[in-house]
């Protein structure tokens, strides 16, 4: 267990990239977003959900990360390769586990890779909304509105989805196709 937890412990120590590339001055962490993600999992109002399969996905999406890093659209990684990459990383980092744990949590890996049910698609939208949080925080704190715009532009139908979760909370859940 200490070698899994030591290894997801460089989350803590991985830059966002998408705000390294725009200078941000003191980007968050994988770790940070995450947990950010997990916590506006179990805020949730929508009953239609299982909160704590929310939560599970939202720890679990970006684990990868801790061994291949942020990769970011900039990076001209096509999305095969990326995903590649992130699939040998989680056999990698789960193989320090128990079976029943490597199972559960490369499962709940594969579920939001797949998008296969509607709490894969909830957290997908929540690392948007999430995205969109942290873009306007940094543009409050360096008084800068509208530097950050191209990623409020990058989640396509993905912003209501946040302004709905934000702002209504308990109004449902909503989904939008975001083609990506």
């Amino acid at each position: 267990m200490l070698p899994f937890l030591r290894l997801l412990g460089q989350l803590k120590r991985v830059p966002r990239t998408g705000w390294v590339y725009r200078n941000v001055a003191k980007p968050e962490s994988v770790s940070d977003h995450m947990y950010r993600m997990a916590v506006m999992a179990l805020v949730t109002e929508d009953k239609s959900l299982n909160k704590d399969r929310c939560i599970r996905l939202a720890l679990v999406h970006d684990m990868a990360e801790c061994i291949v890093g942020d990769i970011a659209p900039a990076d001209n990684i096509s999305k095969e390769e990326k995903h590649r990459r992130e699939e040998a990383a989680m056999r990698q980092l789960t193989q320090l586990l128990s079976e029943d744990l490597k199972k559960e949590i490369y499962e709940l890996w594969e579920e939001y890779e797949n998008q296969c049910t509607a709490e894969a698609k909830f957290v997908k939208q929540l690392d948007q909304c999430e995205m969109i949080l942290q873009a306007l925080e940094y543009e409050e704190l360096e008084n800068t509105p509208g530097r950050l715009q191209d990623f409020y532009d990058s989640t396509a139908g993905t912003a209501f989805v946040c302004v709905s979760f934000l702002w209504f909370p308990g109004c449902g859940f909503f989904f939008f196709p975001s083609g990506k």
